[in-house]
């Protein structure tokens, strides 16, 4: 009777149960870094020396959270400097026009090829070269500014930071113009659409799916170079906690207390990323490849996970 159901069932290939691949190897894997984790993560917690209830104290701190405003604030002032010099330098550098596709490369050459630290400390210390800023119309002072008193430690780390990002981002803006096929401007100007209008229009919307992702890298990396800003003794996260444990001398949970914030604000925009590439990505036959933190909030909506 036995051999003749399988003899019913090998007729009848619909009829044969599916049984799924086993992978023994991986889930051997798994749990091997599983176990690594949650012994990092016990040992982290029973460390005495860590002081997590320091940590938990000036967690939410009115010096720390002033840090945190302002580490945002300068953020996204040097994003919106950065993001719209970067586009026009990028639109610069592929401009037939000589002059400006050289003074572009030029921009690109200095702010590249020279360290972010010493931007800030040349802008900080600007007033020492150009005591004061003036323009004259015949014997009327129109503007007359005092190099010292306007060069701030805010307006030098948006500076120093704004342009260095300016000059990276460009590149970014450049290469994603450049993935756009070039019967796209062919075709835009056939319909009698000029150069601005087809780079608008036509160009830049299908090169966001490309510039979103390095982008999104760049603004992570602008999130942590804003503590090069207390060098000009700017009053960012690093250094709103380094003027605690100056007081305290509890240095190591006041690094963790920032590191927390760091986490937390890249995370944040991590996610902001993968929706806006989830946007731009519309329409195209490529995908978004999902992070752990879309996984994450696609099962909270209850939605299945498709696979990467």
């Amino acid at each position: 009777m036995r051999e003749r159901e399988i003899q019913v069932l090998s007729d009848d290939p619909g009829a044969l149960p599916l049984v799924p691949r086993r992978h023994p190897g991986r889930w051997l894997a798994a749990a091997v870094v599983a176990l690594l984790l949650a012994s990092l993560l016990l040992t982290l917690a029973s460390t005495e020396t860590l002081q997590w209830d320091v940590v938990g104290d000036y967690l939410f701190s009115a010096d720390v959270l002033k840090g945190v405003r302002n580490t945002i604030l300068m953020t996204i002032l040097c994003m919106v400097l950065g993001m719209a010099l970067g586009t026009m330098i990028a639109v610069m550098r592929l401009s037939p026009n000589p002059v400006l596709s050289g003074v572009a490369s030029l921009y690109q050459w200095f702010f590249r090829g020279t360290p972010t630290l010493v931007q800030l400390i040349f802008w900080f210390n600007l007033s020492s070269i150009f005591p004061a800023f003036f323009l004259k119309v015949g014997s009327v002072t129109l503007v007359d500014i005092d190099t010292n008193q306007a060069m701030t430690p805010l307006v030098a780390a948006i500076l120093g930071l704004g342009l260095n990002f300016g000059a990276y981002y460009s590149e970014v803006v450049r290469a994603g113009i450049l993935s756009v096929d070039e019967g796209q401007s062919d075709a835009a100007a056939a319909f009698g659409l000029s150069r601005y209008q087809t780079l608008r229009h036509i160009v830049l919307p299908q090169a966001m799916r490309v510039i979103i992702p390095p982008t999104g890298n760049e603004l992570i990396g602008m999130l942590k170079w804003t503590s090069l800003a207390s060098i000009v003794g700017y009053t960012e996260l690093l250094r709103s906690v380094g003027n605690v444990y100056n007081v305290t001398y509890q240095v190591i949970p006041l690094l963790i207390v920032a590191a927390l914030w760091y986490l937390f604000l890249t995370t944040v925009l991590t996610i902001g990323q993968y929706f806006l590439e989830k946007r731009f990505a519309r329409g195209s036959t490529r995908s978004v490849v999902q992070s752990p933190y879309a996984r994450l909030w696609r099962r909270l909506k209850g939605r299945a996970v498709t696979p990467a």
